[in-house]
């Protein structure tokens, strides 16, 4: 991981990653609607992130390509959905490269450092905050936060033997779904808090909200999401 002597004149940053067939276009306008519901999230104190996935091939489509971070091998995604290890390890290896870039670029710290995303990128911003987290020695620090919306679980087999020394338990959770999902189920919230608290990858605080929606957002949503930001980033 870089390192940064430079100071930096931001509280925090969030990197918000867009889901499936979706591009950073389709959630870039979180760098002005969080700020408009909570102004001390505004862009010339918060650093907005927004990466594009590559285009991949994906067997639920029968091979087509489109913007995804990993492949995809069940619909709709329920629990115990077969997972791409190689794609979601490629994926996170890409988040990772982004926080070093505002490590070095920024001088912030991991704990200035929100990981989020919808969907298939909240899938990955779970991975790499409880699973793949990259930490180096002990004296490395969790992420400020990780926001799931309407995300799940993966790779669920390696959280007990992650859980002894992963310092990333300490990263608060939120994580938002909507009732009536019918692609990324409604039971994958739930499933996924209860496996990370019940094995001890998780001990921070956990916000879990439902709303009466499908696969999408909800106004009420975002603003929970801004609360949350502005609760787990530092002030300046």
């Amino acid at each position: 991981m870089s390192t940064s002597s430079c100071s930096t004149t931001k509280r925090g940053a969030l990197i918000f990653l867009h889901g499936l067939g979706d591009s950073p276009a389709g959630w870039s306008s979180l760098e002005h609607s969080l700020p408009s519901l909570n102004p001390s999230l505004k862009q010339s104190e918060v650093a907005y992130v927004f990466p594009p996935s590559p285009t991949i091939g994906l067997t639920i489509n029968g091979g087509m390509r489109m913007p995804g971070w990993f492949d995809l091998y069940d619909w709709p995604i329920g629990v115990g959905a077969k997972d791409d290890p190689e794609g979601m390890r490629a994926a996170v290896a890409q988040v990772h490269a982004q926080v070093e870039r505002l490590e070095s670029e920024h001088g912030l710290k991991r704990n200035q450092i929100v990981l989020g995303g919808f969907s298939q990128g909240a899938a990955i911003a779970l991975l790499a905050t409880y699973h793949l987290n990259n930490h180096k020695n002990e004296e490395d620090v969790p992420f400020a936060g990780c926001a799931c919306l309407s995300g799940w679980l993966t790779m669920t087999d390696d959280l007990k033997e992650m859980a002894d020394t992963n310092i990333a338990s300490k990263t608060p959770l939120f994580w938002a779904h909507g009732k009536y999902d019918d692609k990324v189920l409604f039971e994958q919230q739930a499933d996924g808090i209860e496996r990370l608290t019940s094995v001890g990858t998780l001990t921070a605080p956990i916000t879990s909200l439902q709303y009466p929606m499908g696969h999408e957002s909800d106004p009420q949503e975002i603003q929970a999401l801004a609360n949350f930001l502005d609760q787990v980033l530092p002030p300046l």
